[in-house]
């Protein structure tokens, strides 16, 4: 279907998800000029030699669009030159320029010889240094990552795998048949009630920190007098070494050495050793021989940690628990909280970064080609982060009080704030802007509401209209939006500025040409329509987005629009409009209901489904019509003599896939295929088209409420049911039409995704582990988190009931948590700073604690002083000081929890208690903690709590350590290497893995072009490469790529997030194929545990893990144990995939095999029997599985038998029995192997050229077949990649799995 050309813009920029018109794929754009445009990137690198002063010269690969400014942060960082900041490179006696790229340099080339020459220092130099050593002297400590700052955070797989991975592990474990501990810790056992918290973060024995110095801090002699500063004096130093020994420094522009001060006595000269060193750890060298020693070991083991321990994620990730750590002084840390972070900053000129400029110049850098596009966005991604950390911090300031308001005269909830350059306002109802929408809490959710708006339009990304960046902070119990500033706003007033939309929602309104042509461009993908609505003269203004929507140009003339709040249609199923009623599936739901706030709108994710679903509709009722009419004449009409099925791309009827089959040529759908075409025709205003045909598009069109008669065009209103927004009266019918698509669309959600989604879990499509990976799966579907109840509801009824019973119990977790953060959230806002701690802990005993009445401590000082106690109007907004905290008891917050589950989600919940809860629901209390905490910043110390204990609460206000900030932000995206990622999983699907596994590496490679080193996409990118190279043999690899992946994960997700879950799993397999059987080992070990802590044993993934650590056991001949682990997946297996799945019959089979190793043959043949039983019944007798499995029957058979005969010849002629020696055999390594990529879901192939080629052949014939006849006969579909469903936790491997990989009747044992 032709889409009037407007698309090319967004073609052009490679927006997030292919633009897909309307449900139509506009072809595999980009392919053709990418090819050429690769190359560009990948010039060739070269090496030049290093000669730095007192070290042996060593050469260094560089490429030539690296920076010479990269040089020196490879220099700081290798082992030998780090203690280096202060320097230059020459070339030839030529001083390099820090930010020219290496290829502009003249004469340099292969074998050319740079000198590092010392240079004078500065202060800011100086400061620099010190900075790095102190930087250097800390790199192996953790505190920064537990104390969530300077986006550091945690990882734990060095723990286990004894960081000796890959190569120089493979040596060290030649050995590896030596004896080997196999026993796991007794919480990790099958049937552990105990979920202990302290293993989720083990000791690293790395982390005990060599002591290289007692203390090095600023000295209280700076800044130094002017007479000093004329010696060349910067600043002073105090140290004191560990042999404790106290000295002062003098750094100076040549560099450091010992002055005469004394802590009351300043004496600047020089002090004896008379020894100037320009680095200040050469000087500490000769001052103090532990720090010699220790500083040298340090700097060792911090150069062989992988570097993906050390390097910096994009955004700050905090953990919900820490250890019990030492305060230690660090001046540097002093010196931070103390200058750059407080708002000293904005006195020096120059420091404060312009985010508005830097968010807006970035977007309009060039985009033509793969080099611009690949710089573009490597900026926009390096701004947005940096914005969103100078944002958190901000906003935390503001809550704590840090902050000047700008009109501090006014009361606490209307102030607003500007630090570093960014606007803060809080979110409460300011000047009852929200009255008629629900006041305080539409406050709260416009900003979400608006973000997400933003994030909309960011990856619309028309060029010529500008967006704010935007952050949304929860903290302490407040919601702060930060934003930049467009330029000039804050001179003028609002009602001036805004010339496009409306500032009281729609009694004034304006448009402007300008706006409506930049926004018409945003229309079609964002499906909003343009339309008129009446402003207080009655008159029409023309617009094509909400009404609140505002248009405002800034003093640099850009084009800006902010408050997107209502960018996508009203959710009509939480918004009662009096005298419409709903459709009948909504009613049948009991909806409408009233929501708390009238700011419910659809996502965009249900707006884009609804349209596709539609699409399919608008298909399907053409095609019909067609036929019908074929039938009434017999000849055919001449639009159709020039296209038969084979000139056409057919349209493929999976009502799942709308666009899955858009380039083969199907037999079958040759109707459809006619009807796109005709539309085709149609559309580009084709005179030749009968008449007939005209109407039976008009039809189509009609019945499905597209806003063209002649092309199917779905675009929604988003004014439509807006309180204040009045329509012309020429527009009544479209008005009339566009309510009834708000109906179809809010039944639509009721009637097709909510089902959806529960038949998806039922058939473990999907695999949520936790209440983040739930709501990611609903939220992928269009489904908000308000229907959570209704989804449960539907879980509830369902006739498979016990096989959902792992998502009721998340879902029953998700919705508990989340009417607790909302009670918390009221909770915090009326405590102050002091009693926060306090505050927190008896909020979590009345939450978990089965201690039935805690007692709130009030911080002391509160009793002692209330003389001083005068409410001030202006306090900061986190300095509350009633103590009505201090009066609540955990029967009141578990009739809160209950009343706000029913109010909010509609769900009544049958408990009045947390033990009531845990028994009714199976829940556990460690998951419910681990859910409070992520959801509401809270960081807790790590150690064994006793919840169910009667006699004393569980928490003490000495267990809560922190509270840290939920963060809501933009994500930009990398386009071009996402669709080179798409187009790689394409190729392995279809059977090219060596296509496949170039074009996911070159994924990689630009990935890592726009995001860095650390990103969420590139952990799913790792993962397949390490997948498809352990497919093609080549383990060695795939153990690298996955070793990556797994640090990644814990660094990127979390060190217990399910996805990183998974990614132990895969290591795992890898570790096992590679030999390293201890190490698969405890890497399943730890992931069982995750999995138990995250959610607990009973869950369809358990089953696997069990299976691979009976397999690895049954491998290592620790036969009883590994029967503990399978026995529990088939029983997991059972309950979730119902007795006759083919999973249990592999299940009972792999059970089988390690009876036969024990000589247990009854047991053996019970548990074969079954399995051949649910072969037989599901496959036939016929199916090569079923075959297999009567033969290992017969052979388990005769082996009974055999030892029979012994046992009857024991008996008869006693010790002097002839007893033939009977072979009980080891299962071989390759054999366990086998069973295990069976488990796994994967399948080798043997890579001859020729098979190769015919498997490609008939994969190619298959899949014309299947499109002719969309029969899917799934038990012989050839399948290479995985039928592992994947995490949910990575959006961008939703959706991207092999057809086959939906866990059907031939589940991956068929592929063995």
């Amino acid at each position: 279907m032709l889409l009037n050309g407007d698309c090319s813009e967004s073609l052009k920029e490679g927006t997030a998800e292919p633009p897909r018109e309307n449900g139509v794929d506009e072809g595999e754009h980009g392919d053709e000029t990418t090819g050429q445009e690769v190359i560009v990137i990948q010039d060739t690198g070269f090496s030049v030699k290093i000669l730095a002063p007192g070290i042996e010269p060593f050469s260094l690969q560089v490429s030539p669009q690296e920076m010479v400014q990269e040089i020196h942060q490879v220099l700081m960082d290798r082992e030998d030159t780090c203690h280096r900041t202060c320097f230059s490179l020459h070339l030839d006696g030529n001083m390099l320029d820090h930010f020219s790229e290496l290829r502009s340099v003249e004469g340099l080339q292969e074998g050319s010889v740079l000198r590092v020459v010392e240079e004078p220092y500065t202060v800011r130099e100086a400061r620099i240094h010190v900075r790095h050593v102190r930087d250097l002297l800390k790199s192996l400590d953790p505190s920064d990552a537990f104390n969530g700052v300077d986006c550091n955070s945690l990882s734990f797989l060095s723990v286990f795998t004894d960081g000796d991975l890959g190569d120089s592990g493979r040596r060290k474990k030649a050995l590896e048949m030596d004896p080997i501990d196999c026993t796991p810790p007794e919480y990790i056992l099958p049937g552990s009630r105990e979920r202990p918290l302290c293993p989720l973060q083990p000791q690293n024995r790395d982390w005990k920190p060599l002591q290289c110095l007692k203390v090095l801090t600023m000295s209280g002699w700076n800044p130094p007098p002017g007479n000093r500063k004329m010696h060349g004096d910067l600043m002073y130093l105090f140290v004191i070494t560990a042999e404790d020994r106290q000295v002062s420094i003098t750094a100076s522009t040549r560099g450091f050495y010992l002055n005469q001060s004394t802590a009351y006595h300043f004496n600047p000269k020089p002090a004896s050793p008379r020894f100037l060193s320009h680095s200040l750890v050469e000087l500490l060298n000769q001052i103090s021989p532990t720090f010699k020693k220790n500083f040298a070991v340090l700097q060792k083991k911090r150069v062989q940690r992988h570097p993906f321990e050390r390097i910096a994620t994009p955004f700050q990730v905090y953990s919900w628990t820490a250890p019990q750590a030492e305060h230690a002084m660090d001046c540097v840390r002093a010196e931070d909280a103390y200058t750059s972070r407080l708002g000293y900053e904005e006195h020096i000129p120059g420091q404060t970064r312009d985010w508005n400029e830097e968010l807006q110049t970035t977007r309009e850098l060039p985009r033509k080609n793969l080099p611009e596009r690949l710089l573009r966005e490597r900026a926009i991604f390096k701004v947005h982060s940096d914005f969103t950390a100078a944002a958190t911090r901000g906003a935390m300031a503001v809550i704590d009080g840090n902050v000047m308001a700008i009109n501090p005269s006014e009361e606490t909830k209307m102030q607003m704030f500007i630090w570093n350059n960014i606007f803060f306002s809080l979110g409460f109802d300011v000047r009852d802007h929200y009255k008629d929408f629900g006041g305080d809490v539409a406050a709260y959710v416009a900003p979400t509401n608006d973000l997400n708006g933003v994030r909309t339009y960011n990856a619309v990304d028309v060029e010529g209209l500008y967006t704010l960046g935007t952050v949304v902070v929860d903290y302490r119990g407040y919601r702060v939006t930060a934003q930049s500033i467009i330029p000039g706003i804050l001179e003028r007033d609002q009602e001036q500025s805004v010339i496009y939309g409306s500032i009281d929602f729609g009694k004034t309104v304006v448009s402007h040409p300008r706006y409506l042509e930049l926004l018409e461009r945003t229309s079609r993908p964002l499906k909003i329509l343009r339309h008129r609505v009446l402003n207080d003269h009655d008159e029409e203004v023309e617009l094509c987005s909400s009404v609140e929507c505002k248009g405002i140009i800034g003093n640099d003339g850009r084009h800006y629009i902010l408050d997107l709040l209502r960018t996508f249609p009203p959710d009509l199923n939480f918004l009662p409009v009096l005298g419409e009623e709903l459709p009948e599936e909504c009613t049948r739901a009991g909806f409408p209901r009233t929501h708390r706030h009238k700011l419910c709108c659809l996502r965009q994710e249900l707006v884009d489904a609804f349209v596709e679903h539609r699409y399919l509709l608008f298909m399907k009722l053409a095609a019909l019509q067609l036929m019908q009419q074929k039938a009434s004449k017999v000849e055919t009409p001449t639009f159709l003599e020039n296209g038969g099925p084979s000139s056409v791309e057919a349209k493929s009827a999976d009502p799942l896939r709308p666009e899955a089959g858009s380039e083969e040529e199907g037999g079958g759908a040759s109707g459809l295929a006619k009807v796109k075409e005709l539309a085709e025709t149609i559309a580009s205003d084709d005179t030749s088209v009968d008449p007939r045909s005209r109407e039976v598009i008009r039809n189509a069109c009609k019945a499905v409420g597209s806003i063209s008669s002649t092309a199917f065009d779905i675009r929604f209103n988003p004014d439509i049911f807006s309180p204040g927004v009045r329509f012309p009266e020429s527009c009544q019918d479209e008005v009339r039409d566009q309510k009834q698509l708000l109906k179809d669309a809010a039944a639509f959600l009721l009637s097709c995704q909510i089902p959806g989604l529960v038949k998806d879990c039922t058939e473990h499509a999907v695999l949520p582990m936790d209440g983040a990976t739930l709501a990611e799966v609903m939220r992928q579907r269009g489904i908000n988190m308000r229907y959570l109840g209704k989804v449960l509801d539907l879980v509830l009824r369902s006739p498979a009931r016990n096989q959902l019973d792992h998502i009721y119990k998340i879902g029953i977790v998700e919705l508990i948590t989340r009417s607790a953060k909302h009670i918390f959230k009221t909770y915090l806002q009326g405590v102050e700073l002091s009693g926060l701690s306090a505050a927190i802990s008896h909020f979590l005993n009345c939450f978990l604690s089965s201690y039935p009445n805690p007692v709130a401590h009030l911080p002391a000082d509160e009793l002692l002083s209330k003389k001083r106690n005068r409410r001030r109007k202006n306090r900061p907004p986190g300095a509350a000081d009633n103590t009505a905290w201090a009066v609540m008891t955990p029967q009141e917050l578990w009739k809160n929890i209950c009343q706000e589950a029913k109010n909010y989600f509609d769900f009544t919940l049958e408990c009045d208690s947390v033990d009531q809860a845990v028994e009714t629901y199976g829940l556990q209390k460690i998951t419910l903690l681990r859910e409070i905490s992520l959801k509401t910043g809270i960081q807790i110390l790590l150690k064994e709590y006793s919840f169910d204990s009667r006699h004393k609460p569980a928490f003490t206000e000495e267990d809560v350590l922190n509270i840290f900030p939920v963060v809501k932000h933009v994500n930009p995206k990398a386009s071009d290497a996402f669709h080179f990622f798409q187009s790689g999983q394409a190729k392995v699907q279809q059977g090219f893995l060596k296509e496949g596994c170039e074009l996911i590496n070159e994924a990689l490679n630009l990935f890592n072009n726009v995001y860095g080193a650390m990103h969420v996409e590139i952990c799913a990118c790792l993962r397949l490469l390490a997948r498809l190279h352990y497919i093609m043999g080549d383990y060695a690899e795939a153990l690298s790529n996955q070793q990556k992946a797994v640090l990644m994960s814990e660094r990127v997700m979390g060190i217990e997030h399910p996805n990183t879950i998974q990614e132990y799993m895969h290591l795992a397999l890898y570790c096992f194929a590679s030999s390293q059987l201890s190490t698969a080992l405890s890497l399943l070990y730890r992931a069982r545990y995750l999995m138990l802590l995250v959610f607990g044993e009973d869950h369809p993934e358990m089953a696997l893990l069990d299976n691979n650590i009976g397999l690895v056991l049954h491998g290592v001949m620790e036969y009883d144990l590994s029967l503990r682990f399978l026995e529990n997946a088939l029983a997991v297996s059972t309950k979730y995939h119902g007795p006759k799945a083919l999973k249990v019959a592999l299940s009972h089979h792999l059970v089988a095999r390690v009876y036969e190793s024990k000589a247990e043959f009854r047991s053996a043949l019970q548990h074969e029997k079954e399995g051949y039983t649910i072969y037989k019944t599901q496959l036939g007798e016929d199916h090569e599985k079923t075959k297999e499995s009567s033969e290992y029957l017969k052979c388990l058979t005769q082996q009974a038998v055999a030892l029979q005969r012994t046992m009857n010849e024991i008996y008869r002629n006693g010790s002097s029995a002839n007893i033939p020696p009977l072979k009980f055999t080891a299962p071989s390594m390759a054999s366990v192997l086998e069973q295990l990529n069976v488990i796994n879901g994967i399948l080798f192939i043997p890579l001859s050229q020729k098979d190769l080629e015919n498997l490609k052949a008939e994969v190619a014939r298959r899949h014309q077949l299947q499109e002719a006849s969309r029969n899917r006969d799934k038990a012989e579909e050839p399948v290479i990649m995985a039928t592992e469903p994947e995490p949910v936790g990575a959006p961008e491997d939703v959706g991207s799995q092999p057809q086959a990989a939906k866990e059907d009747p031939s589940s991956s044992s068929l592929q063995g």
